[in-house]
């Protein structure tokens, strides 16, 4: 009789719960949620179809493969970052760009690149360049960053890297319709003269044949040293400083050691008269060609270039130096730079003339 009527009791209970339209707990967990009332439920649904709508548009993009021209080998400093660049790029694209890169040398100096590139037609698309090599292209901007003696310290460079001043001087040849422009900076290390003889201070520099690229602003920083500044192409220093063309050179520490200019000339003085600033740049042709994602992605992966190279360059000159003092190399510290830096005022003075304030700007960023 208990049973019966538990029974009875139950059959109740579920016709009420019926009638007051509630819900099994299965019922609750399968339900579609009201998206008007549920904040989280709504913005994951819009973050969703949004990530959909970008991959369909990127998707959708037309097929290019540039070609990014670059002096060094893929193993140093600025071939890896081109590298990085390179992989984020066709990710950030997903798969629209494909960036083809022709290392050491393979397409000519850099020079011989911006001689293309600025000639139109198409066959070298992107480059990494040395910042200073626009000076002789009329790059007035781009001049101050290779003044002897601007940077202090890495942390100097890259608080102008990072600054509303860097676009500036990015888009400057394409404001001055030179017909390419820049995409983002990055250093290589500060600049240091080698020598196949053993110098041991500025002394030393005298009566030096000193090669130097097609620059100006290099060119008086050597004269004002005392040496006899000597045009070379970088592919042929080697050979240069082997057979007494030249007397000495000066690169980041990275390249000395990587182009093994060490065998022919084992001083390296550390007088730092430069960073090695560089920038990636692309011809407007090029960038004209794509759509708004893809240059969104050219410009994301940028920054995600320029931060990769900042973690890597301090470390890899460290350890390059390391290695060159292992390998017998005559390293000379310079403690004090004042005598470097007042042999090089008149080209300091000449090259900063008419952009004293802008100058003033990057040097008070340090």
């Amino acid at each position: 009789m208990k049973k019966l009527v538990a029974l009875l009791l139950m059959s109740i209970m579920i016709i009420s719960l019926a009638g007051c339209g509630l819900k099994s707990p299965v019922e609750e967990d399968t339900s579609t949620p009201d998206t008007a009332t549920d904040p989280a439920t709504t913005d994951d649904s819009s973050t969703d179809e949004t990530a959909d709508d970008s991959a369909d548009v990127v998707s959708t993009d037309p097929a290019v493969t540039f070609v990014y021209a670059e002096v060094n080998p893929l193993d140093s400093i600025v071939g890896q970052t081109g590298l990085a660049f390179k992989e984020k790029v066709e990710e950030l694209s997903n798969g629209s760009i494909t960036i083809d890169i022709q290392a050491n040398g393979v397409l000519g100096s850099e020079n011989d690149v911006l001689d293309t590139m600025l000639g139109g037609g198409g066959t070298v698309d992107m480059a990494r360049i040395s910042a200073f090599a626009l000076t002789s292209y009329g790059g007035e901007k781009s001049k101050l960053l290779s003044v002897p003696y601007t940077f202090v310290n890495r942390e100097h460079f890259w608080a102008f890297a990072t600054s509303d001043l860097a676009p500036e001087f990015l888009l400057e040849p394409h404001e001055n319709g030179s017909g390419i422009r820049g995409l983002f900076y990055g250093e290589e290390g500060f600049r240091h003269f080698f020598t196949s003889s053993p110098i041991t201070g500025i002394e030393g520099m005298n009566g030096l044949k000193i090669r130097v690229s097609n620059d100006p602003v290099a060119t008086g920083m050597v004269t004002g040293l005392g040496a006899d500044p000597t045009v070379v192409a970088y592919d042929e220093l080697y050979s240069a400083l082997s057979t007494g063309v030249v007397d000495a050179a000066e690169q980041p520490i990275a390249n000395y050691l990587a182009k093994a200019f060490y065998e022919v000339a084992d001083t390296m003085i550390l007088d730092g008269h430069t960073l090695g600033a560089i920038q990636v740049i692309i011809t407007d042709e090029a960038w004209d060609s794509l759509t708004a994602d893809q240059q969104n992605a050219l410009t994301e992966a940028g920054v995600y270039a320029s931060q990769f190279n900042r973690e890597l360059s301090e470390g890899a000159e460290n350890e390059a130096l390391a290695t060159l003092k292992d390998a017998g190399v005559n390293i000379v510290e310079v403690p004090d730079k004042k005598a470097w830096q007042d042999a090089c005022a008149d080209v300091i003075k000449s090259a900063t003339a008419g952009s004293e304030d802008l100058y003033q700007q990057l040097l008070d960023m340090q």
